[in-house]
């Protein structure tokens, strides 16, 4: 076990300060970082814990999983290495090159007569 916490069902109100005096009932906590949003400078809800040790870090999760914070049963659970974000172009598309267009393959559609009418309300019956 690594020793950095993901803190989830955070109240709006909680603070880092909060969290650092909650954690440190389990051992001593090296950082506390509650995540804001951008634009509003509110809490999104979560924050990241690192302490000391692996067995720290595994006691405090023991010991405030489904802890009463504010109203809300927090969860406390290993906080997962990033990931690098995928995009919809980066699925399925490999690495290598394209294979070239054989000529003919593909129509000229510059030559191709309009299909849309040019009456206002679309086509004629």
């Amino acid at each position: 076990m690594n020793s950095k916490l993901y803190v989830g069902n955070l109240a709006p109100n909680v603070s880092e300060a909060d969290l650092r005096l909650l954690f440190s009932r389990a051992g001593a906590v090296t950082e506390v970082r509650l995540v804001l949003d951008p634009t509003t400078q509110q809490s999104r809800g979560h924050a990241f814990v690192t302490m000391a040790t692996p067995e720290l870090a595994e006691a405090a999760l023991n010991e405030l999983h489904c802890w009463n914070l504010e109203g809300r049963y927090i969860t406390v659970t290993e906080a997962r290495p990033p990931q690098e974000p995928k995009g919809i172009m980066s699925e399925g598309f490999g690495s290598g090159t394209a294979a070239p267009l054989s000529p003919g393959s593909r129509r000229d559609k510059t030559n191709r007569p309009s299909r849309r009418s040019s009456h206002p309300r679309g086509r004629r019956r």
